[in-house]
């Protein structure tokens, strides 16, 4: 597995970051927690060194189902994960909370539940517009001096945000959604973190099932799945006219592939890993057959021929890419 640097830290990284949003076991529909484990293990044999986490996969669920997979083997990788989240005592997410005594409280659970004494890399995952950033750097500061963590970056942050961040101190990375249906992140984001060596994780590498050929027109989502809603941070990806033709896409993507003997997953992870401003591609796996395939695309190089295919698909199905989307990707 190829190993790339995290911005202008000392971490290095597998191409390919386990992304666990999927073990949360509330927010992707019915998993095997059985066969999630094993594929964390049959990851780290496989080269993967990147675990990507969050107190919010459940809430709690997701770290501490991988410090169970992990177990001694903790020290093999780069470990994340993300605070930013305020909660109730019943752990209703109530919305964002990055001020300092709260970051460094939530921090503190997050080394609890994952059953170690520091974290690799610690992201603020959502930006919170009521506590000035400069306040949230310092309690990163404060976590990192004491060493709780070994790094810090965010998530989601514009290129305004990342720039009071690095005034007040030095992000690593910053972790955002990009894929082929969402190429927001091109137009500031990836130039001004390959700019200024900062590490940049997408996630959503398969646009949250869209580049995996698992949905048909006749795809739902069940209501504890996030999708049901339509929206996917801030674009229709899910609603139902966008979805079919999205799926039509799909189509076209899956023969690129398949021309090529590969899978449109793969397609999908080689595309993103192209990138030259992208450290790490994460990607959900549930078990060991979907790891393995995963894999499989770190060695694959798309030509530009590949890339002029991909996006001729997507302009002869009227399919928006939002690569001109203004900056403004959130509410406030």
């Amino acid at each position: 597995m190829e190993q790339r640097s995290m911005g202008n830290t000392d971490l290095t990284c597998s191409a390919i970051g386990f992304g666990t949003w999927e073990m949360s076991t509330t927010m992707y529909g019915d998993i095997d927690v059985s066969e999630a484990s094993k594929a964390v293990n049959a990851a780290i044999d496989h080269g993967i060194t990147l675990f990507d986490t969050a107190e919010v996969y459940g809430p709690f669920h997701s770290e501490r189902l991988l410090a169970k997979a992990l177990g001694k083997r903790r020290k093999e990788i780069v470990l994340v994960s993300k605070v930013g989240f305020h909660y109730t005592d019943e752990g209703r997410i109530t919305g964002t909370d990055s001020r300092p005594e709260y970051v460094i409280e939530r921090a503190e659970t997050c080394l609890q539940r994952l059953e170690t004494d520091f974290l690799d890399l610690l992201l603020i995952h959502w930006p919170d517009h009521d506590t000035p950033i400069e306040d949230t750097v310092g309690a990163l500061e404060t976590l990192k001096k004491d060493g709780k963590i070994r790094h810090y970056g965010v998530s989601n942050f514009s290129v305004e945000m990342m720039e009071t961040c690095q005034k007040n101190g030095s992000i690593a990375a910053n972790q955002v959604g990009y894929h082929m249906f969402d190429r927001r992140m091109e137009r500031e984001v990836l130039p001004y973190c390959l700019e200024n060596s900062i590490g940049f994780m997408g996630y959503g590498t398969l646009g949250f099932g869209l580049l995996t050929g698992a949905f048909t027109p006749e795809t739902t989502f069940i209501q504890t799945d996030w999708r049901s809603r339509g929206n996917a941070f801030g674009l229709p990806l899910f609603e139902r006219e966008h979805f079919l033709k999205e799926l039509q896409v799909g189509k076209k993507l899956a023969q690129i592939a398949q021309d090529q003997g590969k899978s449109m997953a793969q397609l999908a992870i080689a595309w993103v890993l192209g990138h030259p401003a992208v450290s790490v591609a994460l990607v959900g796996m549930r078990n060991e057959q979907e790891l393995k395939e995963n894999i499989a695309a770190a060695e694959w190089q798309l030509t530009d021929g590949d890339r002029a295919a991909i996006d001729q698909a997507f302009k002869e199905e009227g399919v928006p890419t939002y690569v001109d989307a203004p900056q403004q990707l959130y509410p406030t």
